[in-house]
C-alpha cells in the first residue's frame, strides 16, 4: 500500500525542476535578441545600454548589501552608474572613471551599512563597463569578439543548467552553491568551448587551437564568476539578486559569467593589441 502514496513524492521534484524552463527559454531570446542588436548598433546607443544594464546590477547590488530599499543618495549613485557607460564614446575611460569616482564620494560621503562592499561594487561595475565599451570599439572587430564571447558564456550557463539538472551528481562546491554539480560544469565546459571555436572559425582567421585555448578559458572564467556571485550572495543570505528577468532572477544572476568573461577578453586584448585594438588584440593572432 505504500508504494501507490509514494509515487507523487518520487515524480513530484522532478516536474517542479522543469517547471521555470518556459520562463528562462523566454527570458533568453529577449535578452539575446537585444543584446545582439545593440552589439550591432555600437555608438552612443551600445554605451548607453551598456550603462543603463550595470546601473540596474548596481541598484540589485546596493540593495543587498546595504539590507535595505534604494534611498534618494542610493538612486543619484545608480544614475552615476548609468552616466559612467554613456560618456565613454566621447570621454572614454577619463570619462567613465570620473562618474565612477563620483558615486563613490557619494556613496562615502552618506555612509550606512556596507560602504566597503558598495564601494567595491562600484569600482567592479566601473571596470566591466570600461572593459565591455573597450571590447566593442567602433570597428567589427568587436562585434565579433563580442558574438565569440557571447557564444562561450550563453551556451556554458545553458548546457550546465541542463546537464546538471538531467545527470546530477555530485555537487562542485555544496558550501557555496549546493545547486551546481560537477556534471553541470564539465557538460558547460565542453559544449561552451565546442560553441566558441565554432564561431571563432567562422568570424576570424586566427589558429583554431588559439581560439580553443581562449574558449575555453573564457568557459572557466565564466562559471568561476557564478561562483564568486554566489558565494556573495550566500554571504548576505540572499538567493537571487533580484527578480527582473521571469526565470532567472536578477540581473547579476544573468551577468555574473559574462562580466568575469568580459573581463578576461579585456585583459588578453589589452595585453595583445594594446588600448585601441582590444577587440583585435583578442581576435588576430
Amino acid at each position: 500500500m505504500s508504494a501507490p502514496e509514494n509515487k507523487p513524492q518520487q515524480s513530484a521534484p522532478s516536474r517542479r525542476s522543469w517547471a521555470d524552463l518556459g520562463p528562462r527559454l523566454a527570458s533568453a531570446v529577449v535578452l539575446i535578441a537585444v543584446a545582439v542588436l545593440a552589439l550591432y548598433a555600437g555608438g552612443i546607443v551600445f554605451a548607453c545600454i551598456i550603462g543603463a544594464v550595470f546601473a540596474g546590477c548596481y541598484r540589485e547590488w546596493e540593495t543587498m548589501v546595504a539590507r535595505r530599499t534604494l534611498s534618494v543618495p542610493g538612486w543619484i549613485i545608480v544614475a552615476l552608474v548609468a552616466i559612467s557607460g554613456c560618456v565613454f564614446p566621447w570621454f572614454g575611460w577619463p570619462g567613465t572613471g570620473t562618474a565612477i569616482a563620483a558615486a563613490v564620494v557619494v556613496a562615502i560621503a552618506f555612509g550606512g551599512e556596507g560602504i566597503v562592499w558598495r564601494v567595491v561594487g562600484l569600482l567592479f561595475f566601473g571596470l566591466v563597463i570600461g572593459a565591455v565599451l573597450s571590447m566593442r570599439g567602433t570597428g567589427v572587430e568587436g562585434i565579433y569578439a563580442g558574438l565569440i564571447l557571447a557564444a562561450v558564456i550563453w551556451m556554458t550557463d545553458s548546457s550546465a543548467f541542463f546537464a546538471g539538472r538531467q545527470i546530477g551528481g555530485e555537487k562542485l562546491a555544496p558550501q557555496i552553491s549546493p545547486s551546481k554539480t560537477w556534471s553541470g560544469a564539465v557538460g558547460g565546459l565542453a559544449l561552451g568551448t565546442i560553441s566558441g571555436i565554432t564561431a571563432w572559425i567562422f568570424l576570424t582567421d586566427s589558429p583554431v587551437w588559439i581560439g580553443a585555448l581562449l574558449a575555453m578559458s573564457v568557459s572557466i572564467v565564466g562559471q568561476l564568476g557564478d561562483l564568486v556571485e554566489s558565494a556573495i550572495k550566500r554571504h548576505f543570505r540572499v538567493k537571487d539578486s533580484g527578480d527582473i528577468i521571469p526565470g532567472h532572477g536578477g540581473l547579476m544572476d544573468r551577468l555574473d559569467s559574462l562580466t568575469f568573461g568580459v573581463l578576461f577578453l579585456f585583459l588578453v586584448g589589452l595585453a595583445h593589441g594594446g588600448w585601441s585594438n582590444v577587440a583585435a588584440g583578442f581576435l588576430d593572432w
